[in-house]
């Protein structure tokens, strides 16, 4: 089994962080903090996975051609794979797929 170094581009937490922080501001008698956070660690956790639960998909995004793709259910994932190095480059909510 391969061992993989994670780089994780800044754009892919701001839009972690950015989609449950509307979810909370539209749902705050329902979603707590708390929940927002779990959700955002949750996210975050899951991009470890890449390459080893999260199989390689063909991406659906055309912005995304060329690269590699994955999906927890909840959030698609673009990558790269250079030599043991996975560089993860963007997120996207399933929401939000078009």
């Amino acid at each position: 089994m391969n061992t993989y170094r994670y780089q994780i581009s800044l754009q892919c937490y701001q839009k972690i962080y950015s989609f449950y922080h509307h979810v909370a501001l539209k749902y705050r008698h329902t979603y707590s903090e708390k929940l927002m956070h779990k959700n955002i660690d949750d996210a975050i956790d899951s991009m470890y996975q890449i390459e080893r639960t999260l199989l390689r998909r063909k991406p659906t995004r055309p912005d995304w051609m060329g690269l590699n793709m994955a999906n927890t259910g909840k959030w698609y994932f673009a990558y790269i794979i250079e030599d043991d190095v996975i560089s993860i480059v963007d997120a996207c909510h399933a929401q939000n797929m078009h």
